[in-house]
């Protein structure tokens, strides 16, 4: 498994990195969070002009044909910098169902418009009680005529009130927790009954409520076979775990810079706090935690295209359920070693704790993962047990 980067990816990681000091320091993120749709607009533009926004898909459809490891690379860097802007949403999340699942005409009509940051985008799926399975479907779509009619409700769909179209799993057929008979939709969000309910998370992000009462749309709206959604859902499920752990290591990385200075620079008993060996333990505790969970981060992104599912959902769960358990790990010593300071809104060191846990609870949590990757005979199957 080769671990390097090619000369483009070196390229590619300096500059999204560049970016992220230059326009994105806490200052910066505590203004664009005052603006209108709770993120920058204009950081949203130069994600599109550096070609961020059609990164992960194909040339011939106006995207830079960039894989796993490009979108490792940038959520990285993103997880620097805390970034408000719904790339995640829009690129990983619908952009992947749309680049696993659309058609031809589709992608040739929709991936230009998300490449140029025209068009952003949500993926509404998790309903009220289906929590952590991806097949408990409730929100229906019946045909009428050669069209669809939708009714239902989805629940924390992310950026779901800014998108300006949705991506949008329902049941054609079957009851509420079969795998079979599950369908995806594209639904203009301004449809007649849709109607969205949104919010901001905790860590500082939007979502949303989405009712549908009797939502109409075209054929031409199916994304793929009506009944066969599922197996795309769980693979864009799985992507998408790994687009975070790598987010979530962006943070980590932060996490620890941060306290190791400040440990070095705050003053106490006439001394800085940092030249106490205990204190210099944890900070090294903190650094295992990230380096840990970096090579687990790097070998789910090497894995997130697997054609074998079995072999690509046990690497996802094992580094999902490392990256929760160094949240929790990584993040208490950090706001102790920081004190009172570390609960202040105005300090920075909270919101990457309280976005890395957000992060530990999407897709999955690390009991939820845990369990996955058991049910699966652990990480490297029950032969290499027995062997």
């Amino acid at each position: 498994m080769d671990l390097d980067l090619s000369e483009e990816q070196r390229l590619l990681k300096d500059g999204v990195d560049r970016l992220m000091r230059e326009r994105y320091g806490f200052e910066d993120r505590r203004k664009y969070r005052t603006e209108k749709l709770g993120f920058s607009e204009a950081m949203w533009a130069r994600y599109a002009e550096l070609g961020l926004l059609g990164l992960p898909f194909p040339e011939i459809h106006g995207g830079l044909g960039g894989g796993a490891v490009e979108t490792m690379i940038v959520m990285e860097a993103f997880g620097k910098g805390l970034i408000l802007e719904p790339y995640f949403a829009t690129v990983v999340l619908a952009g992947g169902i749309l680049r696993h699942g659309a058609n031809e005409a589709q992608k040739a009509n929709l991936i230009p418009a998300i490449s140029e940051g025209r068009m952003k985008l949500a993926f509404a799926h998790t309903e009220p009680h289906s929590r952590y399975d991806l097949f408990d479907v409730e929100t229906r779509a019946q045909k009428d005529g050669e069209g669809w009619v939708l009714n239902g409700t989805k629940a924390l769909v992310l950026h779901g009130d800014v998108a300006d179209k949705i991506v949008l799993s329902a049941r054609t057929t079957g009851s509420a927790r079969d795998k079979d008979g599950i369908g995806l939709f594209l639904v203009d969000a301004y449809s007649p009954g849709l109607v969205r309910r949104g919010y901001p998370t905790q860590d500082g992000l939007r979502a949303a409520e989405i009712a549908l009462q009797d939502v109409r749309i075209t054929a031409d709206d199916v994304i793929g076979d009506p009944g066969g959604g599922f197996p795309i859902i769980s693979r864009v499920a799985d992507e998408a775990a790994a687009s975070l752990c790598a987010e979530a290591i962006g943070c980590f990385a932060e996490m620890h810079a941060i306290t190791v200075n400040y440990l070095k620079t705050r003053n106490q008993f006439g001394t800085t706090i940092g030249s106490f060996q205990v204190l210099q333990h944890r900070a090294v505790d903190m650094f295992v935690e990230l380096e840990q969970s970096r090579s687990m981060a790097m070998y789910a992104t090497m894995m997130a295209g697997e054609s074998d599912v079995t072999e690509r959902e046990r690497a996802i769960s094992a580094a999902k359920a490392q990256i929760g358990q160094s949240s929790k790990a990584l993040g208490q010593q950090a706001i102790q070693l920081h004190g009172g300071i570390g609960m202040t809104m105005e300090y920075s060191i909270g919101h990457y704790f309280k976005h890395v846990t957000m992060i530990d609870t999407l897709f999955g949590d690390t009991d939820h993962h845990l369990q996955r990757l058991a049910a699966l005979g652990g990480l490297f199957g029950e032969q290499a047990i027995q062997r």
